[in-house]
């Protein structure tokens, strides 16, 4: 079978390119790996999509839109995808349940926060662990938080929860900073930043929400163990530890920057004919649920002219 559209991932870019390509009655499949969602189904409470009602879930919007895409027509298909030759006129990928081909492939598979890999974190996202301040920095008003990186990024998302958090720690496992002067200048003039240098965090711990965690040394070894102020209950940890797109599969295939993010014009097209991308898989500044949804819509609607033209 040949669809009009092959939609490779399940996030907030993907359904939203799904819900747009299924009402212009475009034959549409979107692939996902597992439960949807993206990175959306595992963030808390949603505040800021304009219009998502009072304390809905990340996941919850995120069954909302498949359930708006598929009410429309569009196929859901739980498969990984392992092989894209997607440089002809036709496209092909190939999943776990066999080769699918397309006039035309929307490349949604988003990225990745990558994580300290430290016992309790995975446990503990969206109960506290967050790679995301523009997100969750609101969930920590007048709480602490800690920041883990030493970057440019690491320490934007530091500044920026100084508007809402009572106190921020920067922990950083050497001793300077890697992140611009000026961001650097600007962060230890800050009366709530402080940093522990030469630190690693080994361990988060907590019952449904971030209660303690164990901080290490990496000169002396010395462990120290923070515990939530009693009249608090919890804190933040924030991860900014780096972020990697799902691009491997395009490589070769598609333009790409140095850190393996996908290159579009504003209208989602790569250099290939007939192939988009949209979302966090794509270089852009701000990686949202709605700049991705925007994408998403933009690139559907992009894939429907290039079929009416290329008939």
């Amino acid at each position: 079978m040949l669809y009009d559209v092959i939609i490779i991932g399940a996030g907030p870019a993907g359904l939203a390119a799904g819900l747009y390509a299924a009402r212009a009655k475009l034959n549409v499949i979107i692939f996902e790996k597992s439960g949807g969602g993206g990175q959306l189904a595992t963030t808390g409470d949603i505040e800021n999509y304009p219009g998502a009602q009072e304390d809905i879930s990340g996941a919850a919007l995120a069954d909302r839109m498949a359930d708006q895409a598929k009410h429309f027509g569009a196929k859901i298909v739980k498969d990984t995808i392992t092989q894209a030759d997607i440089s002809g006129k036709v496209k092909k990928v190939t999943g776990g349940s066999g080769v699918y081909e397309a006039k035309t492939v929307i490349i949604a598979n988003g990225g990745k926060a990558r994580p300290i890999g430290c016992p309790g974190e995975a446990e503990l996202v969206g109960k506290g662990v967050s790679y995301c301040a523009t997100c969750d920095a609101d969930f920590f008003n007048d709480l602490e938080v800690f920041v883990i990186g030493g970057g440019d990024s690491a320490l934007d998302e530091a500044m920026f929860l100084t508007k809402f958090a009572r106190k921020v720690t920067v922990v950083h496992r050497r001793d300077e900073f890697r992140a611009a002067k000026s961001i650097q200048d600007k962060l230890l003039k800050n009366p709530k930043v402080e940093v522990m240098w030469d630190t690693v965090i080994e361990e988060i711990k907590g019952d449904g929400v971030v209660e303690s965690a164990v901080f290490k040394n990496v000169k002396s070894g010395e462990l120290t163990e923070y515990t939530a102020n009693e009249d608090d209950g919890t804190f933040g940890v924030f991860v900014f530890v780096g972020f990697d797109p799902v691009s491997g599969l395009y490589k070769g295939q598609v333009d790409m920057d140095p850190a393996g993010y996908i290159i579009t014009d504003e209208n989602m097209k790569t250099n290939l004919d007939g192939v988009f991308a949209a979302g966090d898989i794509r270089v852009k500044t701000l990686r949202q649920v709605v700049t991705a949804a925007a994408d998403g819509a933009i690139a559907a609607i992009q894939a429907e002219k290039y079929i009416e033209h290329n008939q």
